[in-house]
């Protein structure tokens, strides 16, 4: 079952990140050294927890890196990475900086980013997105861009894109009238916010391989939240919330990898324990409230 479980490094390999109580997770000091060691111990423990999908990204800080490092032969041969492109890590590896990460989906950042990619990976990456694609970016309508993708597609590595915000379904089917490059999708669905499953859906049926990030809404689908609806559901239930969570994300026909995002070993452990279950309608939002709320969240 875990074999569709993914582990993203998105709060792994920087200080600073929006999930609650991030602060409580990582050591003191949050040295790289520190964040290295976790970030290793927590491949290792997925690794031997069956899980084979791990997504990085250019902005995650050293979180290519860290993979890169953790990696060898044999485990390459028996995993899937993917990663993503399209955002400049500039927090200096301070996690109160007044800005994280700066988006810019030009030709000129792609070429820059690749290069990057490839070695602190020490090779190509299965998948590589462009990161959080929204529908005010002009990179669906690029072509010089789009023909470069395409020609690293015709290399074998698969390109897609990665989706935020309350547009995210429009963004994703403007991407599925293309001819090509794109062929993978990694979106926010949660049962907070599902307004891009029948998106995601279309994307499935078309060929896509779809990723499935922020299952637990950062946080506020776990015990972190403190006494939500969800949570207390969860526990009558007799199931941790994360574990509820993702379980209804993997329950989606067209979920092909769910994203643990955890950062310490107990969270992972408890969210590759999920359980099957069904969409648990009555917790969504509205995506408008859902991104307003996901907006506020701090860098801690």
């Amino acid at each position: 079952m875990t074999a569709r479980i993914g582990l993203g490094l998105a709060a792994l390999g920087r200080p600073g990140y929006i999930n609650l109580g991030h602060d409580e997770d990582l050591p003191a000091g949050r040295a790289v050294e520190d964040l290295r060691q976790r970030t290793h111990e927590l491949l290792e423990l997925a690794w031997r927890s069956g899980v084979r999908y791990f997504d990085a990204a250019r902005s995650y800080g050293l979180a290519e890196e860290f993979l890169g490092e953790w990696l060898t032969p044999e485990r390459r041969a028996q995993l899937t990475v993917g990663s993503k492109w399209g955002y400049t890590y500039v927090a200096g590896w301070q996690h109160d900086a007044e800005t994280h990460e700066v988006k810019d989906h030009a030709l000129a950042t792609f070429e820059r980013q690749w290069p990057e990619t490839l070695q602190a990976l020490g090779g190509a990456p299965d998948f590589y997105l462009v990161h959080s694609l929204t529908t005010d970016s002009p990179a669906l309508d690029d072509e010089k861009l789009l023909n470069r993708l395409r020609e690293l597609a015709d290399t074998g590595v698969r390109i897609g894109l990665s989706t935020s915000g309350p547009h995210q379904a429009a963004a994703l089917r403007k991407a599925l009238e293309l001819d090509g490059p794109f062929t993978a999708v990694q979106s926010t669905w949660n049962v907070l916010e599902t307004s891009v499953g029948g998106a995601l859906a279309e994307a499935h049926d078309a060929g896509w391989f779809v990723v499935v990030k922020e299952a637990v809404a950062n946080g506020r689908l776990t015990a972190k939240a403190g006494e939500t609806p969800f949570n207390v559901s969860a526990r009558k239930q007799g199931i941790a919330p994360d574990s509820l969570a993702i379980g209804a994300a993997a329950a989606q026909p067209w979920a092909d990898v769910v994203l643990s995002g955890a950062t310490t070993a107990e969270q992972l452990e408890s969210n590759v324990a999920f359980r099957l279950d069904g969409p648990l309608t009555e917790f969504v939002q509205q995506p408008e409230e859902y991104w307003t709320e996901r907006s506020a969240l701090p860098w801690i």
